[in-house]
């Protein structure tokens, strides 16, 4: 069961570690997330902004750019 003060007293813990130890075990962390397919579910904000871009893609549906065409634009930004 996860309680507050668990938190509390894994977290001083995990600080506690050496600044290696401490990424190490954030990468675990991590890898253990991706690994269970686990999907958060969008915040409000996010909620909000995809339906932004849904209207604005349905109120302009041909001003669109291909991937090859957005794989460029983002390497000439690079160059520069």
């Amino acid at each position: 069961m996860w309680r507050p003060m668990m938190k509390v007293d894994l977290l001083a813990q995990a600080k506690a570690l050496p600044v290696d130890d401490q990424i190490a075990l954030a990468e675990a962390i991590w890898d253990a997330i991706v690994d269970s397919e686990s999907v958060p579910p969008p915040t409000q904000t996010q909620q909000e902004e995809l339906k932004r871009r849904h209207q604005r893609h349905l109120a302009n549906p041909n001003n669109v750019m291909s991937l090859e065409e957005v794989t460029a634009a983002v390497e000439n930004s690079l160059r520069k």
